[in-house]
């Protein structure tokens, strides 16, 4: 059965914090969210936040029950509106996981973002569709005949990090963080109280306090211990 939405709400309240807030309350909490090495394609300002549909891709040789391509889609079709879908292909950076008839289709059928645990391609056709994509990088060759596909809505892996169907996927500038569904309310909370707290620091450096002082009255080094 397909994992429950995110409520709207929730999806709206985190895009008044950063990945920073987010990691730090991630850190609070022990929850080890932070892929790495996976960044935005193309420069945007807006945030990524959605709730994962996910997929895997894997290397020719390996057991697979589809095409990459007619996998991909079916991946994207079995999605909702408002989900971002996470690709797992291990790290690859030899063969193409995402392209750009794949991303108008995500767009086509409500699809806020990809999240890929690999390289993409046609990065201009995501920016002129106003699509995130986060990725290890660039690539120029088709994944047509160079990959397998291994299912989809299923528990994957991006950059170390396991993500479920249902999980969180919020992303900005500084990278892309999984948040586990049964963490999404109370990482909200923290994150909207760390974000308070570094606020009043940079407000209370402004009015010319001195920047040590300012750190050690909120106990600044503590603050994701």
């Amino acid at each position: 059965m397909r994992a429950p939405r995110i409520s709207p709400d929730l999806l709206q309240a985190y895009k008044y914090v950063s990945v920073p807030n987010v990691c730090d309350a991630l850190d609070r909490l022990g929850v080890g969210g932070a892929p790495r090495d996976i960044v935005q394609t193309w420069p945007m300002s807006r945030k990524l936040v959605g709730t994962a549909c996910t997929m895997k891709l894997v290397p020719l040789g390996q057991p697979s029950i589809d095409s990459p391509v007619l996998g991909t889609l079916r991946a994207i079709m079995a999605g909702y509106q408002g989900d971002v879908l996470v690709i797992d292909f291990g790290g690859n950076r030899e063969v193409n996981s995402m392209g750009g008839v794949a991303g108008a289709t995500a767009v086509h059928h409500g699809l806020v973002g990809c999240v890929s645990d690999g390289v993409v391609r046609d990065i201009d056709e995501y920016k002129m569709l106003d699509f995130p994509v986060y990725a290890r990088g660039p690539i120029q060759s088709s994944i047509r005949n160079r990959c397998g596909f291994a299912g989809h809505d299923i528990e994957v892996k991006l950059g170390g990090v396991a993500v479920h169907p249902g999980d969180l996927i919020f992303g900005d500038e500084s990278g892309v963080l999984v948040v586990p569904k049964a963490k999404i309310e109370e990482t909200l909370k923290l994150a909207q109280q760390l974000k308070g707290i570094e606020d009043s620091v940079i407000a209370a450096v402004r009015r010319g306090e001195d920047p040590v002082a300012a750190h050690e009255k909120v106990r600044y080094d503590s603050m994701t211990g």
